[in-house]
């Protein structure tokens, strides 16, 4: 079995702004190439879980999402950085799909797809659908990063950089 790192891409990934999807306004985040290739040196897979709702509400295309995906995995992969899968929730969060966080199924499936061990996993997020659907997907090892606490994360930090302080093994 694996062990992965599951990440929300928008305010983890890359500064979070509202229904990114243009390359000129996507800037990641400071320290995320440090704590990306920190994880892969660990032999975490590295897979992104991200609700984005703009396709349904119409601010942007499936295909401009997309392309912004692949464009920023590229980028990622130039700076040896491999992201296994971006798994995405395209829904309104009133259509009550199964994907959209704080539910498991983005999760879940690439647990199953890449025989993955949850025990043995973690979820980094910055809102508390991020922490749930972890959760919900049996990865009790959560860490929110944000200002704010989360009580339903094992661990609450303000930056990114601090979870090669945590995720060690």
């Amino acid at each position: 079995m694996h062990k992965a790192v599951f990440l929300d891409r928008d305010g983890i990934i890359n500064i979070d702004k509202s229904y990114l999807f243009k390359r000129e306004d996507f800037e990641f985040c400071d320290g995320i190439f440090e704590v990306l290739l920190h994880l892969q040196r660990l032999g975490y897979l590295l897979i992104i879980v991200t609700n984005q709702s703009g396709i349904a509400r119409g601010y942007y295309t499936e295909e401009e999402f997309l392309s912004l995906t692949h464009w920023m995995v590229a980028l990622l992969k130039q700076k040896g950085i491999v992201i296994t899968e971006v798994f995405y929730c395209p829904h309104h969060p009133n259509a009550q799909c199964e994907c959209r966080k704080p539910k498991a199924q983005m999760l879940l499936k690439a647990l199953d797809k890449y025989t993955i061990d949850p025990k043995y996993s973690w979820m980094i997020g910055d809102k508390e659908s991020d922490i749930e659907a972890g959760r919900n997907a049996n990865i009790v090892n959560t860490i929110f990063v944000n200002h704010a606490r989360c009580e339903k994360a094992l661990y609450s930090v303000q930056s990114i950089l601090d979870t090669i302080k945590i995720i060690k093994i």
